[in-house]
């Protein structure tokens, strides 16, 4: 079983433009989570998939493997299934570009979700964060998933899932940390649909897999990453390779 890891880089973002690019401690966020996938040595090879010249030369430079995407993409899974659609590979791993501080332990076990998949029953797998705190179950920032009994998806949303209606039933929030790991045949129909309703209206990509029938495995991490997604979140970055 071949596994590779993707990182797809998009230069521009809403919240914090060229983020990917910025000073962390001395190297740009792209590189450091390129050679922290690296690192991990979970992979036989690592790309980096990018619209961007300046993060194609910060990795080339760096002597990393860089793809840059033919066309223009609106999520992730698009701009990783152009680049891999004619590669050798059997399970694909989506590591997010701006979280540089890689959580080895939950991608081996995104990993593992395929060794023990004998039957070939599972389309993707993904991971699931437990919520305490209301305000952050509330933000519409934070995706929400529900699962079945045997921890498969069963839908995705930024509202409040499930709706707690009676509140002597105790109920338990996940949010939905987006790193995928698929099978290549999944990502390619993926790539090959139209964007669906549900996932157009939500602008939640993991949806669309749902909606054709998929099936995602989720499984539970205690592990917060750190996500750049602002000013502050770069600061704490910092603050954290320098503890680290």
């Amino acid at each position: 079983m071949k596994v590779i890891a993707m990182i797809p880089a998009r230069y521009s973002a809403s919240r914090f433009p060229g983020k990917l690019m910025k000073d962390l401690g001395g190297k740009a966020v792209i590189l450091r989570t390129y050679l922290a996938a690296l690192k991990t040595n979970l992979f036989e090879d690592v790309f980096v998939v990018t619209d961007s010249d300046l993060i194609f030369k910060t990795i080339s430079n760096a002597g990393g493997d860089v793809i840059m995407s033919k066309m223009e993409h609106e999520c992730g899974s698009d701009r990783i299934a152009e680049a891999v659609e004619f590669m050798e590979a059997d399970i694909v791993i989506n590591v997010q570009g701006d979280e540089p501080f890689i959580d080895e332990v939950s991608l081996a076990k995104l990993i593992d979700v395929f060794k023990d998949d004998t039957k070939n029953e599972i389309d993707l797998a993904s991971l699931k964060v437990p919520m305490t705190n209301w305000d952050e179950i509330q933000n519409p920032n934070n995706v929400k998933v529900i699962t079945d009994n045997h921890d498969f998806a069963l839908y995705f949303s930024r509202s409040v899932i499930p709706f707690h209606r009676d509140r002597e039933i105790d109920v338990k929030y996940f949010k939905h940390k987006g790193i995928y790991a698929f099978r290549k045949e999944a990502l390619i129909d993926f790539y090959h649909m139209e964007m669906t309703p549900l996932e157009a209206a939500e602008k939640i990509e993991a949806i669309r897999y749902l909606e054709v029938g998929k099936r995602i495995k989720m499984i539970e991490t205690k592990v917060e990453s750190i996500g750049i997604d602002t000013e502050e979140d770069l600061e704490k970055a910092i603050l954290f390779l320098k503890k680290s």
